[in-house]
């Protein structure tokens, strides 16, 4: 399978121009131990909360008109679903969405804000029933990661680290679940400041890309294994086809973080980042904090990949 380019990838960020935010690199000075700095992209100050907006507006933009008639399907825990139902709102396209009913209820209220139609289903019949409302209504599926606009929408991230990234910039941390956001951000990376690795981190509980890149191929762990993680958006249990290959050609490394650290990172991005970070989009933060030596490297950027939890969450997290 093609791996996306560089072109690919620019001609997504001027697609999604005006759409999605350029959000800013944030320095931590609270997180400089003396050796090591830490920048933030905050992806959680995107219109719908999270990185997902990007891929999906480039994914639905380039639709025919015939295909933009007949509707979308996609299936998501929460922020792939909010970010279509965001963009088909925007270019005025009917969107129905399959979530599982353990989605968190702030997200499928987001979702159905966006005018989307929400399909509440079993965690199991995520991947099937997209399949059959497809093949009874005839609406255009939408994956949410193992697509090559929605791959070069989210590389848009890394173009945006690259362009504004100080020159020591060594290491670029980004979450991992289906693999859209770390093939594109790595691909844009590695295309443009080749010197920088790019280590995606994964939740524990549900390191199936940890596994698959260890292995070599690509690895599946069982939906009862991933839904034990806090972090709802990580819990894909494998790699796309795609997202694999752009894993072998472009990841230097993966490391996994336990769920005492995530709540953490939770805690801390909001006390002293000032920033409210989902679990899923804390990991990156976690491993900058508990993983140092296991990580290396001396000035990082890490993506903050969302900020869609439950209040009630929050508010417990920041008073553990």
């Amino acid at each position: 399978m093609a791996l996306v380019s560089l072109e690919d990838v620019r001609a997504a960020q001027k697609r999604i121009a005006g759409v999605a935010v350029r959000t800013p690199l944030m320095p931590c000075p609270w997180a400089d131990d003396g050796s090591r700095r830490l920048w933030l992209k905050p992806e959680n100050l995107q219109p719908t909360g999270a990185f997902k907006i990007r891929g999906a507006y480039n994914r639905l933009a380039v639709l025919s008109e015939a295909e933009r008639a007949r509707g979308v399907v996609a299936q998501s825990s929460g922020n792939h679903a909010q970010a279509i139902a965001y963009a088909a709102q925007l270019l005025g396209i009917k969107a129905v969405i399959v979530m599982p009913d353990t989605s968190p209820a702030v997200k499928v209220a987001n979702t159905r804000s966006f005018g989307a139609e929400v399909v509440l289903v079993s965690p199991s019949e995520r991947d099937t029933t997209p399949v059959e409302l497809t093949e009874r209504h005839g609406y255009v599926w939408v994956p949410p990661y193992d697509d090559p606009y929605i791959i070069a929408g989210q590389g848009t991230v890394g173009l945006e680290i690259g362009e504004d990234a100080p020159d020591e910039l060594d290491t670029v941390l980004v979450p991992v679940s289906g693999g859209g956001l770390i093939s594109g951000t790595a691909a844009a990376i590695k295309l443009t400041t080749p010197g920088v690795r790019v280590i995606g981190v994964e939740p524990e509980l549900a390191a199936d890309a940890t596994a698959s890149f260890r292995a070599g191929t690509r690895v599946s762990w069982p939906v009862a294994d991933t839904y034990r993680t806090l972090a709802d958006g990580l819990r894909t249990p494998s790699l796309g086809e795609l997202n694999f290959e752009h894993l072998q050609a472009y990841v230097d490394d993966m490391v996994t973080v336990s769920e005492a650290e995530i709540r953490d990172a939770v805690a801390v991005l909001a006390r002293r980042g000032r920033l409210v970070a989902e679990p899923s989009g804390a990991v990156t933060t976690a491993a900058y904090l508990h993983h140092g030596a296991e990580l290396g490297g001396r000035v990082f950027a890490a993506v903050v990949s969302g900020g869609n939890l439950e209040p009630t969450l929050l508010s417990e997290l920041l008073a553990a």
